[in-house]
């Protein structure tokens, strides 16, 4: 068997099924793939789900207790019988031509791991629309995320990963990190001298957070992960992963600029105006506004290029809130791990773990 599809689900019965929907659509044989369930302690279980597609999909279903999304990965490899192991979220759909894009990649290139992009469907919501472009476009992540090739390596990313199953086991799969785990281990395959390389064409639908505040959690965990995974990994964070933080330092800066000199802009004038006879003084721009100015600049950067990429006004605004949203998320948790693991000495963690992944 060439393909072993590992799916760990918790509370996404609905997501499950469009998934496993698009898996019976492939345009590669259901003889060529199996598909692996692993129900991570749910309270709404998927197994209903399944069955309906025992006659469709080579699948298997697996319950056990709640572990996070690595070590349930593992529990699925452990039972895979593929000459490769494919790592994929349950809130992605793939294309019909998903598996037929991986064979014609590893035809032509070989190698032991890989991984494809993501995008947006016309179906998400325009609050999906627009974290889905706050996570792959230029003026957030530089566009690394939205299938771009980097300049030095490509670490696959657990919503669309594949690795040789023997590579997998001999790595020890995935750590228990509860955040960061798939960098992690994508870090480990280069350790180890192997190769892993991006497949454009590979790509998946990616439902991802479903509105602000947990997207807010997803990217304060990725914050906290850098700084995870710099402690496990000396001398992987690059210049890159520091530019949220000097975002959100900068940004908040700016911010309390602009009301300094607007109270002082105030009191100034209002000691004036009362000489004059006026009590309650007049509205004028003043040099309060100047700091303002980037940060608005940037803003109707991004309102611009998502409205032409998405075709849509409305998502261009929500745009400039998920952008902020995902720098300043991502620059507090990394200052956060920064004070906790590199000034307090204190070890691992992540701030989300209940609720994040419901």
């Amino acid at each position: 068997m060439r393909y072993s599809i590992i799916v760990p689900v918790y509370n996404r019965p609905d997501e499950a099924d469009e998934l496993l929907e698009s898996l019976t659509e492939q345009t590669v044989g259901n003889q060529e793939f199996e598909v692996i369930i692993v129900e991570d302690g749910s309270t709404k279980p998927c197994k209903e789900v399944v069955e309906k597609y025992r006659e469709k999909l080579d699948i298997k279903y697996f319950a056990k207790q709640n572990s996070g999304p690595g070590p349930s990965r593992n529990f699925g490899v452990e039972r895979a019988k593929g000459d490769y192991v494919l790592i994929l979220d349950s809130d992605v759909v793939l294309p019909k031509g998903y598996l037929q894009a991986v064979d014609e990649e590893l035809a032509a290139h070989p190698c032991e791991a890989f991984g494809g992009p993501d995008r947006a469907h016309d179906s998400f919501t325009l609050v999906q629309k627009a974290i889905s472009y706050s996570m792959t476009s230029f003026f957030t992540t530089g566009g690394i995320r939205g299938g771009k090739k980097k300049l030095d390596k490509f670490y696959p990313r657990s919503f669309n990963m594949g690795v040789r199953r023997d590579v997998y086991k001999q790595l020890g799969g995935f750590s228990k990190m509860r955040f960061g785990e798939d960098i992690d281990f994508s870090y480990r395959i280069f350790e180890a001298g192997f190769q892993a390389r991006l497949f454009p064409e590979a790509w998946v639908w990616h439902k991802r957070r479903t509105d602000m505040d947990k997207f807010f959690k997803q990217v304060f965990n990725s914050g906290i992960a850098r700084i995870n995974l710099e402690k496990r990994h000396p001398g992987t964070m690059k210049l890159v992963h520091l530019l949220p933080m000097v975002f959100t330092v900068g940004v908040t800066l700016l911010l309390i600029a602009a009301v300094v000199l607007r109270f002082a802009e105030i009191s100034d004038g209002a000691s004036e105006w009362l000489k004059a006879g006026y009590p309650f003084g007049k509205t004028r721009l003043g040099w309060w506004t100047l700091p303002l100015i980037p940060v608005l600049l940037y803003a109707l950067l991004v309102f611009i290029d998502s409205t032409i990429k998405n075709r849509s006004l409305v998502v261009g605004f929500l745009s400039i809130e998920a952008a902020f949203v995902q720098l300043f998320g991502y620059g507090l948790g990394f200052l956060k791990a920064w004070w906790q693991r590199c000034v307090l000495k204190k070890g691992e963690f992540a701030a989300y773990e209940k609720n994040f992944y419901e």
